[in-house]
């Protein structure tokens, strides 16, 4: 009986035991946006987190909706980190008026971020996924242009094409030519789905881009330098939930180790192997950190 009873209370022992285990498991759940450079960022974050640490990470891959529903599951601490960009943070969630001072903007909307959210912003990664012009690299070394100010010059030797609304808001071609007084010498209307081939056929010679779109190497385009800040800088960065971390302090140091690691022409990079070449982003994303000897 004195046996049965010992083992009665070992089982129990090792049930209480089993289940505190349970309780103390260390898990984070990331969330990325529906495409491509967020699905890569995503699986950097998780190949550091770990490595370095011993905390369990779960994908909440391609959640529609983005911000719109990503930053309400933060809010509600159904997800802990997820990356941003600093003016969808401060126009669409904190509906500030824009900010054209990129390090200004970064530094108010980390501000705000902390006060009104109790959520930090690491370190901005380095590229800036804004919108912006390509033009076909040889035709942009021809005629020596580097930056928007320098259109104002050869801008009517340019055939330019957007999509049918980038020609009718301020914050398109309008409020471009406001700022930087250039003219193109044509100007055609185009799906905002042929862009790309558009260029290719040689109909135009420059489009309107996002700055780190995987295409942009694809169709060897060159993206101009938006001299005035005309356009909202979107820096991106990781967003982690303050009550995270204070729960695991060690992943400061792990999310700032992306701090200053991606330039634009690497972002474009990995979005083309990922979007052109159908490597998986996970592969691409590690073989990335790899080389920059971030993963042992």
């Amino acid at each position: 009986m004195f046996k049965k009873g010992m083992a009665f209370l070992l089982v129990i022992t090792m049930i209480i035991a089993l289940a505190g285990c349970a309780k103390e498991e260390k898990k984070v759940v990331i969330a990325s946006k529906p495409m491509t450079e967020q699905y890569i960022i995503a699986e950097m974050l998780i190949a550091l987190i770990e490595q370095e640490t011993d905390i369990i990470v779960e994908h909440k891959q391609g959640i529609g909706g983005g911000t719109s529903n990503i930053h309400p599951a933060m809010e509600s601490g159904e997800i802990d980190i997820y990356p941003e960009y600093t003016g969808t943070g401060w126009m669409f969630v904190l509906k500030e008026e824009l900010i054209n001072d990129p390090m200004k903007l970064y530094n108010e909307v980390k501000k705000a971020y902390a006060t009104e959210y109790d959520i930090v912003w690491s370190g901005l990664y380095g590229f800036n996924d804004t919108y912006g012009l390509g033009i076909k690299r040889e035709l942009a070394e021809s005629l020596n242009i580097e930056t928007y100010s320098d259109l104002v010059d050869v801008g009517d030797q340019i055939r330019f094409g957007a999509e049918y609304d980038f020609y009718e808001r301020e914050d398109g071609l309008p409020g471009l030519q406001k700022i930087y007084g250039f003219e193109f010498g044509e100007e055609a209307e185009l799906d905002i789905g042929l862009k790309y081939q558009a260029i290719k056929q040689a109909e135009v010679d420059m489009i309107n881009i996002f700055s780190t779109d995987g295409r942009l190497k694809e169709f060897d385009l060159k993206v101009l330098d938006d001299d005035k800040n005309f356009f909202p800088s979107y820096f991106c960065a990781t967003l982690i939930r303050q009550e995270t971390l204070d729960k695991y302090p060690e992943l400061e140091a792990v999310l700032d180790m992306l701090t200053d690691q991606i330039s634009n022409d690497e972002m474009t990079e990995l979005n083309y192997l990922v979007e052109v070449d159908k490597q998986e982003a996970k592969d691409v994303a590690v073989n990335f950190l790899t080389e920059k000897g971030l993963l042992k």
